[in-house]
């Protein structure tokens, strides 16, 4: 009997701190507009009126979207660590961190998604072009 309560104690405990988190997603804002997260599960089939659900959505991509740019930030890193071991004294002059989509490509790749760059990949817009009609 007494393990039975101990159980229920821990339930409430648990319902509780939903309860006050969820609350807490009325005050708070996420980065992503709840009418752009309320258009993507709609165009999913997902209907739901509770802006506390629609804000919990909200913040799991901000995270997903966090990780993923992190990770792909360590790519990076570690891809120009090792093009710079061969170049030491280009690597005083240049210290900016250029992400490629093949560094987001692999931390997406860690969480399940694929993605394939398209057969004519272009890194700027006036690649392919005649060099006459380039405003570069």
């Amino acid at each position: 009997m007494n393990h039975n309560r101990q159980s229920n104690d821990g339930k409430h405990d648990d319902d509780s701190a939903l309860s006050d988190f969820l609350a807490s997603l009325m005050d708070y804002t996420p980065t992503i507009p709840d009418e752009l997260v309320e258009h993507y599960l709609a165009k999913s089939g997902f209907q739901c009126p509770d802006v506390r659900l629609i804000r919990l959505v909200a913040v799991a991509t901000q995270k997903f979207v966090a990780e993923v740019a992190n990770d792909a930030l360590q790519h990076c890193k570690a891809r120009q660590a090792a093009v710079v071991k061969d170049k030491r004294e280009k690597q005083q002059k240049d210290k900016r961190l250029i992400l490629t989509m093949d560094d987001l490509s692999k931390s997406l790749r860690e969480y399940g998604v694929n993605v394939k760059q398209q057969e004519y990949f272009a890194d700027s817009p006036s690649t392919g072009m005649d060099p006459a009609t380039r405003d570069e």
